[in-house]
C-alpha cells in the first residue's frame, strides 16, 4: 500500500475486523426483530438495513486501502512542511496519504496529499509562496522548510 506504514496498516485492518463483528451483531439484531409488527419496527429494521449498507461500504473501501489502492496526488506522503501564514504563524505540518494515517491529536498538524493544501505542496520550493482554497476563501503561505521522504 503506496503510503501507509505497517501502524496505519494494522489500524485499517482492526477497523475491518471491528466493522465486520458490529455488522454481524445488527444482521442478528434484524433477523431477530423480523416478523410481524407494526409499522415502527418496520421503520427501524430498514434503518437497520441502511447501516448494514453503510458498513458494507466503509469495509470495501479499507480492504481496498489494504490491497493498495491509493492514488497518491500531490506532495509525498512523508513530507514534512514548515509554513508561515499571512498573519505570520508558523507551522510544522505531515503529509499522509490517506486520512487514516492521521493520529489521534495530531489532526491540526496533518494535511493530506490531495488536500487543496497537498496538491498547492506538489511542486514548491523553500521560500515560494503557495496559495489554496479554504473554506473561508483562498489563503497563502511561505514554505519554510520542506523536507521530502528519501
Amino acid at each position: 500500500m503506496g503510503g501507509a506504514d505497517p501502524a496505519t496498516r494494522a489500524r485499517l485492518a482492526e477497523e475491518i475486523r471491528s466493522l465486520r463483528a458490529r455488522r454481524k451483531r445488527l444482521v442478528d439484531e434484524l433477523v431477530q426483530s423480523s416478523g410481524p409488527g407494526d409499522s415502527g419496527d418496520a421503520s427501524q429494521e430498514l434503518q437497520g438495513g441502511d447501516e448494514v449498507v453503510a458498513i458494507d461500504d466503509r469495509i470495501a473501501e479499507l480492504e481496498n486501502l489494504l490491497v493498495g489502492g491509493i492514488d497518491v496526488q500531490g506532495v509525498a506522503p512523508g513530507t514534512e512542511v514548515v509554513l508561515r501564514s499571512s498573519d505570520g504563524a508558523t507551522q510544522t505540518y505531515k503529509v499522509v496519504a490517506i486520512p487514516e494515517e492521521v493520529l489521534a491529536g495530531e489532526e491540526d498538524f496533518t494535511v493530506t496529499s490531495d488536500s487543496p493544501l497537498g496538491l498547492a505542496l506538489a511542486h514548491c520550493q523553500q521560500g515560494e509562496t503557495v496559495r489554496y482554497p479554504t473554506p473561508d476563501g483562498q489563503a497563502e503561505a511561505e514554505v519554510l522548510s520542506i523536507r521530502r521522504p528519501s
